[in-house]
């Protein structure tokens, strides 16, 4: 194997090792699809809390909870009414200092959610704003603008939502007229912040310190790439083929240079508190060195690597995104991330089997063309997760992933609760197929989730197999997997470690060292020799003797 040019360029040394972020496994949780103590059929903290164990038992170190604030749920928590409050939905703030104290005890830390984006148009802030008059105090708060034509009868620019349909609504005055208009590049019941507002500001300085004060161990930022938006709020139109975030190059809703100030502002706030507490961008953005800029030395710790997320099952195109990314992220002094599955994408044991793109955001369902095999996805999913747990940097886990679990497809139209579902009239499915109730255990209500039976999206018929009891312990399933990738990663130290690419592998073929640790991944059609002598230390599926199936990807040590 010949040494290739090793493009992490911080080391692994004792100073790094209480920088956690740097090399973490961390877990999502999405509270309302994860456990369920109260049977009500919506996930709660009680829940989360006494599932805690099995998550130390898979071997993560961190866990992200999606967003559990105080919000009317028109986009599953992600429209927040108060910032510094738990929803009844989920519990109380008692329970979640009990689930905070319960994830310390196991030795796991915790990010939570915060969207400063938008806010839910029943936050407090919002209604007022509404009772108020054009150019008021409240009304500054959010983009409220004067519409076009004679009569303002026309929004301020051309702009349409991400849900589908434009960005903007139209108020109706106290006195009855037709009034201003908000933005909001998600729901209408998402109003836009006016981030050059500083009142906005100091208000979000004052959140984070709730929850640093409360213990938590940072926080993952919705939309990080949103916030400012160009000056004078120009008319634009994606590229045809670009997608819901923006297209092609940064729309003039995303990836301005001014919101880099904020994250600034916040670093400095974290940096406040002892125990290194961390800030994770989520910003979707059309580069890895686009992304990069997130977590330059005084902003953001970790960036989402998006770009890596969406690669598809190619050799050639995973080879350069690995490159990029490990040239780009340490480029600034960060860690690289690898991420394949979230809350807003389809799950990647059906993505990557699946025979085009299908724009974020936009889902699949029963009348999608050419649905992918189950089992085709399930062995893709698992080759490129014994890939992604080798490489350098940190890497996030989705809840149910660890299970095998594929997209739930055949959702019924009347059950779904996407708001890109409504806005497009039916014409995407949206993102409730990654988002079902995960299972526990074969045999008993709604698979363990709780013991009513109730789930607020149904489960499919078909998931007892996926059942966390069903695959506990047993040699080949995906959980027993997922566990000893972990393991291992740990015990070898891959993630602090430095990547050499292999001499001459087949096109199809991604074959790279870290350390005493060998990674083969065959994406061809054809099984592939293995290097003689060498010992397995784990692999995503059964050999073929002496050589690697294809869809299939293993860890050697002495090849």
């Amino acid at each position: 194997m010949q040494t290739f040019p090793i493009f992490v360029i911080v080391p692994y040394s004792d100073a790094m090792t209480s920088q956690w972020w740097r090399s973490a496994v961390i877990y999502q949780i999405y509270p309302r699809s994860f456990a369920d103590a109260s049977g009500d059929g919506v996930g709660d903290l009680i829940g989360i809390t006494n599932r805690l164990d099995s998550l130390r038992d898979l071997g993560v170190d961190v866990v992200w909870l999606s967003p559990f604030m105080t919000s009317p749920q028109k986009d599953a928590g992600y429209d927040v009414a108060d910032y510094c409050d738990v929803d009844p939905i989920f519990g109380t703030l008692a329970d979640f200092d009990a689930m905070l104290a319960r994830a310390k005890e196991l030795d796991l830390r915790v990010i939570v959610d915060l969207v400063p984006n938008h806010s839910s148009d029943q936050h407090p802030w919002f209604q007022d704003a509404l009772a108020a008059v054009p150019g008021s105090r409240e009304r500054a708060r959010y983009m409220f603008r004067d519409g076009r034509g004679e009569g303002g009868e026309e929004p301020p620019n051309n702009w349409q939502s991400l849900f589908g349909g434009p960005a903007w609504t139209r108020v109706t005055e106290a006195d009855g007229t037709q009034g201003q208009w908000y933005l909001h590049l998600f729901d209408a019941s998402q109003p836009d912040f006016d981030w050059s507002n500083e009142e906005v500001r100091e208000e979000f300085r004052r959140i984070l310190r709730f929850w640093l004060d409360r213990g938590v161990d940072g926080f993952r930022v919705d939309v990080a790439h949103g916030l400012v938006k160009r000056d004078g709020l120009p008319d634009y139109t994606p590229p045809e083929d670009g997608d819901s975030m923006g297209g092609i190059e940064p729309a003039p809703y995303f990836g301005q240079d001014g919101v880099h100030d904020v994250y600034r502002d916040w670093r400095k706030v974290l940096d406040e508190y002892d125990g290194e507490r961390a800030l994770c961008a989520e910003a979707w953005m059309p580069t890895v060195d686009e992304i990069a800029k997130w977590v330059r030395p005084d902003e953001m710790h970790q960036a989402f690597n998006f770009a890596y997320a969406m690669t598809r099952w190619n050799a050639g195109d995973l080879r350069e995104v690995i490159i990029d990314s490990l040239r780009a992220f340490p480029d600034v002094g960060a860690p690289a991330t690898w991420v394949l599955s979230n809350h807003d994408v389809i799950r990647h044991t059906t993505r990557l089997a699946l025979p085009a793109d299908v724009p974020q955001g936009h889902g699949i369902g029963p009348k999608t063309p050419d649905l992918p095999d189950t089992a085709v996805g399930l062995h893709r999913g698992r080759a490129a997760t014994t890939l992604m747990l080798a490489l350098p940097g940190s890497a996030y886990l989705y809840q149910g992933e660890e299970l095998g679990l594929p997209e739930a497809v055949d959702l019924p139209d009347d059950a779904r609760q996407d708001p890109t579902w409504f806005r497009h009239n039916g014409e995407r499915y949206g993102r409730d197929g990654c988002r079902v109730p995960i299972p526990w255990e074969a045999g008993v209500p709604a698979y363990g989730f709780n013991r009513t039976g109730e789930t607020w999206l149904p489960q499919p018929d078909d998931w007892a197999e996926y059942a966390r009891d069903r695959q506990a312990g047993v040699e080949g399933s995906t959980l027993e997997l997922y566990r000893t990738l972990l393991r291992l990663r740990r015990e070898f130290g891959l993630a602090s470690g430095e990547l050499e690419w292999a001499e001459a592998a087949p096109d199809d073929v991604v074959t790279f060292r870290v350390g005493e640790v060998t990674v083969i991944a065959n994406l061809g059609e054809q099984a592939v020799p293995l290097p003689q002598g060498a010992d397995v230390l784990v692999s995503s599926g059964p050999l073929d003797g002496g050589a690697l199936p294809n869809d299939t990807a293993v860890w050697l040590r002495g090849a």
